[in-house]
């Protein structure tokens, strides 16, 4: 059995879609996790670092899924993630549509 990992740039790509998606801002989460800076949330965005286990924790609270939902395994897509996660039958079409488009790209 191969030893799961976690592509933490997906990750971040798919923490930023959910957050704005969801309306929150980044200035917004920065108070919510009480951030001193928004630098770290601008940071797991662009996949540099990953949320502590704790921030994760309030995050999933906040946009109601579960931890495990927030984090993207390698050789999955964040699309892939979030269209799972997606609630909305037009959301998931577009993002179905829009995943096509990725992959021939």
């Amino acid at each position: 059995m191969q030893y799961p990992n976690i592509d933490i740039r997906q990750t971040g790509i798919l923490l930023e879609t959910i957050i704005r998606s969801s309306g929150y801002s980044v200035k917004y989460i920065q108070e919510y996790l009480h951030l001193s800076c928004p630098q770290p949330i601008y940071r797991w965005f662009k996949g540099k670092i990953l949320p502590s286990l704790d921030h994760m924790y309030a995050l999933s609270i906040l946009l109601g899924v579960h931890t495990d939902e927030l984090i993207v395994p390698q050789k999955q897509n964040f699309l892939v993630r979030f269209m799972e996660l997606s609630k909305d039958s037009a959301t998931k079409r577009c993002l179905s549509y829009y995943y096509k488009l990725y992959q021939v790209a």
